[in-house]
């Protein structure tokens, strides 16, 4: 029993795992969990856990494994410029890695029950746009929390284009569900225990596919023993961005692209992805079922490679090693923040400068 993927030691090696396994398998999503770094969002006295493939909870806030947020992400297919509606945000994790593909021009909401979970995913938000070394390589669409249970949310709220539950969905609430979708739509969510893809293909009209089989505990059901009265929970207004924040999308862009230009017409200048560190061998595992115990992720394990020749793979292990040895040894430089030195270096007003870069420590 174990993770569908092997451990890894930092996020890096986390992703190349996934990728190797094929539970990551296009860019863009690559691109944004590597960007994300799962161990910012544990609680510090847990980090030495962080780049297991297995869920994580302290109290209400909680994780699910890696290998299910990437299903997830790619089920959702996301595009620049969609709306997106995360049901249980948690801690903001997958929502922050769903904004960087959605940009600027997206809608990124999340209804969360517990307020203790919202204010944790409000500080991990701050700290990833304040500090994060990969920010300022997107335009980031940042997410909006809202508090409250996601089986009551107002009627008339707006649908959107992609939607993702992140807890188990009674069949009686598959309608309610699909309802939040526009037409041409995706909704991914764990029904009937397996992670379940819906597409909107017309107003009465749905292809459902199913992903993965797991086991997530079940949406916390509305209590109105109290009051006698649904407290509805009303999703943030989709606003249009100020000409101020236009003005600083379109500034950063053409930076951007002046940086490339130069980088084009510069020989040995260009900015480059510095290599990562060791990449360690992964034997692949098929799983037949992913489950989740009091929201901790087991995986069944039907067959592993070639068992018999575990002592050939231990030796080539070792091979690997020396051959990398000498690598291991170079410690690579920080990364350059390319954009953030050219802002810098322009002929602005420091206030300007520091609003080009969203006022961020690095």
């Amino acid at each position: 029993m174990g993770g569908a993927v092997s451990a890894g030691e930092d996020n890096d090696e986390l992703i190349d795992n996934l990728k190797e396994a094929q539970y990551i398998r296009t860019d863009l999503v690559e691109q944004a969990f590597r960007a994300v770094d799962r161990g910012d969002y544990y609680l510090e006295e847990f980090k030495d856990s962080a780049y297991k493939d297995s869920a994580w909870k302290h109290g209400n806030i909680h994780l699910s494994a890696p290998c299910i947020y990437s299903e997830v992400m790619e089920a959702l297919d996301l595009q620049p410029g969609l709306s997106f509606l995360n049901l249980g945000s948690g801690t903001g994790y997958l929502s922050s890695m769903v904004g960087l593909i959605l940009g600027p021009f997206g809608v990124n909401h999340g209804v969360e029950l517990h307020s203790d979970v919202i204010e944790y995913a409000k500080q991990k938000l701050e700290d990833f746009i304040r500090t994060s070394d990969s920010f300022d390589k997107f335009e980031f669409c940042e997410p909006s929390f809202v508090s409250g249970n996601c089986l009551e949310i107002s009627p008339e709220s707006t649908q959107y284009d992609r939607v993702y539950c992140g807890a188990g969905v009674k069949k009686e609430h598959e309608d309610y569900m699909k309802n939040l979708l526009k037409v041409g739509g995706i909704l991914v969510m764990p029904l009937e225990e397996k992670l379940t893809k819906i597409t909107r293909t017309g107003p009465s009209a749905w292809e459902t596919k199913k992903i993965l089989a797991v086991s997530f505990a079940p949406l916390v059901q509305p209590n109105h023993m109290d009051s006698g009265k649904s407290n509805i929970v009303y999703l943030p207004p989709v606003v249009v961005r100020s000409l101020q924040d236009l003005a600083r999308i379109a500034i950063r862009g053409t930076i951007k692209k002046i940086i490339q230009q130069e980088a084009g017409s510069q020989t040995g200048n260009s900015p480059k992805n510095l290599p990562r560190c060791k990449r360690r061998r992964v034997r692949h595992r098929r799983m037949e079922t992913i489950v989740f115990l009091d929201k901790e992720v087991f995986a069944s394990r039907i067959s592993n490679h070639s068992d018999d020749n575990n002592n050939c793979e231990e030796f080539e292990d070792e091979t690997l090693e020396e051959e990398e040895k000498g690598i291991l040894e170079m410690k690579p430089d920080p990364p350059v923040n390319f954009l953030r030195e050219k802002v810098l270096s322009l002929p602005l007003p420091d206030p300007l400068k520091y609003y080009l870069l969203y006022y961020r420590e690095k």
